[in-house]
């Protein structure tokens, strides 16, 4: 799987870029802002996405358009979980920073799953 990491603190993308590499993922970026995202997302399967970027609170506007234009599963990880707007839905996960490693492998499995039976279903039709 692709995965397009989504942050704007350096530490964070390297130590997400590694648990994506050694759970066998392609990482594309990291990416800081919203419209170097854009430019990626074409190329992702999964977004890894911090809700608070340089460029504002977009996260979450960035994640709508990730999932809605482009089908792209979103994995939040932030460091304030309570900024996700109320009623936002799509998102397979929101995991708090700091994060345990397993939590990210997690959340990359769950969308693995939910890409596959995706295909199950769409193979079976």
């Amino acid at each position: 799987m692709r995965v397009m990491i989504v942050e704007d603190e350096f530490l964070i993308a390297s130590l997400l870029e590694s648990v994506v590499h050694d759970n066998g993922h392609e990482t594309l970026g990291p990416v800081s802002t919203v419209e170097q995202a854009l430019a990626y997302a074409p190329r992702a399967d999964i977004a890894l996405v911090d809700l608070g970027l340089s460029d504002g609170n977009s996260g979450h506007l960035l994640a709508r358009r990730l999932i809605d234009r482009f089908g792209i599963d979103v994995i939040f990880v932030t460091g304030d979980p309570g900024s996700l707007p109320y009623g936002f839905d799509g998102a397979l996960a929101v995991i708090a920073k700091p994060f345990r490693d397993e939590e990210i492998t997690e959340a990359l499995q769950r969308a693995i799953d939910k890409r596959s039976r995706s295909v199950a279903r769409r193979v079976a039709t």
